[in-house]
């Protein structure tokens, strides 16, 4: 898994560039030259439309997909969601006023999604997400005591965590927010790399307590392996 992360200034330039193309999607709504349940010229069409590439054409739709304004249907295309244009030109100016996430508001959804995702996971996992988790866990521990970075794969074991759920929205939103949260904490956080032992450990209670069907307890060590973050970030 690629964890290249953008500077801030990268989101930054994407965010308005995608914004931008969002915001004459809208016009296009308000103008009545879309209407709810109209199918979405292709995609080439509108990058030459608004002088912009395919791939920032693709990141707008994709956004807007992800809010429900727009519906994507196989082999038949993207159409704009039959909820009435005052509902949508709404949403769509909701979409705009977004800022970036900053690390804190990342850090305090990803707690409330991962409690409950363990709590899930405990409830519903199956023996191939047991496996999943305990590969996660073992690499994890392999490049901590060999003394390598383990960013990749302390994302990779609350993926699998998050996968184990059964929640495909859960986990969708843990794919998005997890590895912008790890990279920032390990370095702004100086002590990060003296708790490889405290992970180690960590990492394998919230094992075994999804291992052993146990939610409780697989909530109370994940929240006790969340300490470390909010601390740092003031979560309360």
């Amino acid at each position: 898994m690629n964890l290249d992360v953008l500077s801030k200034n990268e989101n930054q330039e994407i965010t308005t560039r995608v914004k931008k193309i969002i915001s004459q999607i809208s016009d296009l709504i308000t103008q009545k030259k879309l209407q709810p349940g109209d199918k979405l010229p292709a995609e080439r069409i509108l990058a030459e439309k608004f002088e912009v590439s395919r791939r920032s054409i693709r990141v707008a739709i994709l956004k807007l997909e992800s809010y429900g304004i727009l519906i994507s249907m196989p082999q038949s295309g993207t159409f704009v969601a039959n909820i009435g244009p005052v509902a949508l030109n709404g949403m769509v100016k909701d979409i705009l006023s977004l800022g970036l996430p900053n690390f804190k508001s990342l850090v305090e959804t990803r707690i409330l999604l991962e409690l409950k995702a363990v709590s899930l996971a405990a409830e519903r996992r199956t023996e191939e997400d047991i496996l999943r988790i305990q590969e996660a866990l073992e690499a994890h521990k392999a490049k901590l005591l060999s003394g390598e970075d383990a960013v990749q794969e302390d994302l990779l074991f609350h993926l699998a965590i998050a996968k184990a759920s059964g929640n495909v929205t859960m986990n969708q939103i843990m794919i998005g927010i997890t590895p912008q949260i790890i990279v920032d904490f390990k370095k702004y956080h100086k002590d990060y790399d003296s708790l490889d032992e405290l992970r180690i450990k960590e990492h394998f209670d919230i094992y075994e307590a999804i291992k052993n069907q146990n939610p409780e307890l697989a909530e109370k060590r994940m929240k006790q392996h969340f300490k470390l973050l909010y601390e740092y970030c003031g979560v309360s």
